[in-house]
């Protein structure tokens, strides 16, 4: 138990800070649009990483520096793209509108909106797979310490995806959304600045 929390908390400790990721899961639960495909979807896909760090896949990511080059390039001018897209709905404070309206957004595009902001990201990459899987070595059941890595991270995207409808009654207002809009933006916009850095 102890290698579990262990995992749990190291989980816990990499994936709590806001980020693009986490910003998108926040306002789908507000939004209560695709939150239990969308928060299923981020806690795998941590999953799977951890689990292929634990395996051994963090040596392959550091012998092939050109991947992290490469995912840099693109997750930047994702979330540059992005973060305009967020940067105009604060401006023209459209996402109010979209809060209103019934309707929303097909789950294909959700999801794929989601895997761009996941896969395409090389702090994910360095976080679960090289840092989790290297630390999982240092543990005499390694599995373990990957399965508390991966139980952390759907604790987290569960909490943050339901816990968000606490905060409807703030975002009626439609300068709220404006603000959450122009905070979204400058969040992407930072990540994307600090991947193109470390270039």
């Amino acid at each position: 138990m102890t290698t579990f929390f262990a995992g749990f908390l190291l989980g816990l400790s990499l994936i709590v800070a806001i980020g693009a990721q986490n910003a998108f899961v926040l306002r789908q639960g507000l939004l209560r649009s695709h939150v239990f495909a969308v928060c299923l979807f981020c806690a795998a896909s941590d999953a799977v990483l951890i689990l292929a760090g634990v395996a051994g896949s963090g040596v392959i990511v550091k012998q092939f520096p050109s991947f992290e080059t490469a995912m840099r390039i693109f997750g930047a001018a994702f979330l540059l793209w992005y973060g305009w897209r967020s940067a105009r709905a604060a401006w023209t404070g459209e996402s109010a509108l979209t809060a209103a309206d019934t309707s929303t957004q097909k789950l294909s595009l959700v999801i794929a909106t989601l895997a761009a902001f996941t896969w395409l990201n090389p702090h994910v990459y360095l976080d679960t797979v090289v840092l989790l899987g290297a630390i999982s070595t240092q543990y005499d059941a390694p599995w373990v310490f990957g399965a508390g890595g991966a139980t952390g991270s759907f604790v987290f995207f569960f909490s943050l995806g339901y816990g968000a409808r606490l905060l409807e009654p703030v975002f009626r207002k439609p300068r709220a959304w404006q603000m959450l809009d122009a905070g979204i933006a400058i969040v992407m916009w930072l990540i994307a600045a600090s991947l193109l850095a470390g270039l």
